[in-house]
């Protein structure tokens, strides 16, 4: 007979031993704590290093970008002040690598000016507001992002030539964004901020002036891959469509690296759900061109690749190159990713870090999101205009404007919301405008200094300083 002595149990002691739970509250705490050794009032102070060399920065990043693009970078970066911000992240990394900082790091855009954020579709096709550009993404300082932001509002705001002290009212308006939406989501368990996105089908949150939200939603109807197609292709006697040429915006590519393309979608395959990839199985690459993009990223390698499905119907996607961050090159950053993708990918995988940042800092993403690596580039892959648009803030009066950049703070923080460490942060800027007052200050002077930058490499290019770097020999690619 079998007593209950004679019976071995091997219980589990999970629920005893475990690592230990990192509590919001005790993060909080830590933040207010944080104070003390790194006043809020420190963020307004911006004294740039004797030595800074904006034309250098510069010259530095197109060593490895694509020879014959780099004047049309320039061109685009010195058209005004605010598109040279947009196009100099590298140039401000090495600048915010020399600032006060609270020690805590979190997943960041690394680019977060406000032309950085805009509309685009859902896996659901229902219309979301986020950040969309993520080609600097990080693991690094937390203010960082919140100053690029702050100092976009000055800029952008004097570009639309609204008085000083409506710039400054939008740049406290945008700050405060952040912080108090910060604050709200780290109130929340992570689950529920992690689920948190604005949906501009519903409810309308992400701008209040309708007659803005209503133009771009219109807009995004419209850029869609089937009506790309149809704008920049044609067929062919033969049947075939083709796309239309429109150099150096738009040019085919010689054989060869068609052949690349193949293989990197081949590659690309293996790092998308399984659901996409047997949807992109049905499809045909039919033709692969190269395509220039944005104002910072001129130069580097960036191509769109048109398939067609077995009713006819296309799809066209983006293979984009991804280089190391600014903010890990120029700004010393942590790392290119979170600590909990250490094992998952190289430090030199960068299309990896794109989309890995990507997906943690968006409120959803392109499912057709994925990476691949060819001949020492690597690169990353996104369905092309998916009823993506951008607000074109000069064309905003005050009001919509920082309903605009207020939008943009509430994204940003729910984007910082999802690193463990966000309550920190949220302790460490509290309940009043402390911070809001020094990022607003310290975002005046860097605008200044922005501006005297753009006047620097303005007249640099005008002086020929720009020749085609040694390293970057001409490749047809």
């Amino acid at each position: 007979m079998t007593t209950e002595a004679d019976v071995t149990t091997d219980e589990g002691h999970l629920r005893f031993e475990h690592e230990a739970i990192r509590s919001a509250a005790d993060l909080y705490q830590a933040g207010k704590a944080a104070r003390t050794r790194v006043p809020r009032s420190i963020h307004g102070a911006y004294t740039p290093a004797p030595d800074r060399d904006p034309v250098g920065v510069l010259k530095r990043q197109h060593v490895h970008r694509v020879a014959e693009l780099i004047p049309l970078r320039l061109e685009r970066m010195t058209a005004n002040p605010f598109a040279f911000y947009r196009g100099s992240a590298a140039i401000q990394a090495v600048d915010l690598s020399c600032e006060q900082r609270t020690g805590i790091d979190v997943t960041i855009c690394g680019d977060a000016h406000i032309a950085n954020f805009g509309i685009y579709a859902s896996p659901e096709r229902s219309l979301v507001f986020d950040l969309n550009d993520f080609d600097e993404s990080a693991y690094g300082p937390w203010e960082w992002d919140v100053k690029r932001f702050v100092g976009s509002v000055v800029l952008a705001a004097r570009q639309s030539g609204f008085r000083e002290t409506k710039v400054e009212a939008a740049a406290l308006e945008a700050a405060a964004a952040y912080r108090t939406g910060l604050r709200q989501m780290t109130g929340l368990g992570v689950l529920e901020r992690y689920y948190l996105r604005a949906d501009v089908s519903r409810g309308r949150r992400a701008l209040s002036s309708q007659e803005v939200l209503d133009r771009a939603i219109a807009a995004a109807s419209r850029r869609t891959s089937a009506r790309v197609v149809r704008k920049i292709t044609r067929r062919a006697e033969d049947g075939a469509v083709t796309i239309v040429e429109n150099p150096p915006l738009l040019a085919h590519v010689p054989e060869a690296t068609e052949q690349n393309m193949l293989e990197i979608i081949d590659a690309y395959l293996a790092t998308v759900p399984s659901d996409i990839a047997v949807l992109l199985s049905q499809y045909v690459t039919t033709d692969a061109a190269r395509r220039v993009v944005g104002v910072g990223s001129v130069g580097t390698r960036c191509y769109i690749i048109v398939l067609t499905g077995p009713a006819g119907e296309p799809l066209v996607l983006q293979v984009k190159e991804a280089s190391e961050s600014v903010a890990v090159e120029f700004g010393g950053a942590t790392a290119g990713r979170s600590p909990v993708f250490d094992d998952h990918a190289h430090d030199d995988e960068h299309g990896h870090r794109v989309v890995g940042n990507q997906r943690v800092l968006q409120s959803v993403s392109d499912p057709f999101l994925g990476y691949a690596r060819k001949d020492g580039h690597a690169f990353y892959i996104r369905q092309f205009r998916d009823k993506n648009v951008s607000i074109d803030t000069e064309t905003l009066d005050f009001r919509p404007f920082a309903d605009y950049v207020d939008a943009c703070g509430t994204v940003l923080a729910r984007a910082h919301a999802q690193s463990p460490d966000a309550p920190f942060i949220a302790g460490y800027l509290g309940s009043g405008a402390a911070f809001d007052a020094a990022v607003v200050e310290w975002a005046f002077s860097y605008a200044d200094q922005a501006h005297a930058d753009y006047l620097t490499v303005r007249q640099a290019f005008a002086d020929g300083e720009f020749s085609a770097p040694a390293a970057a020999t001409h490749r047809p690619d």
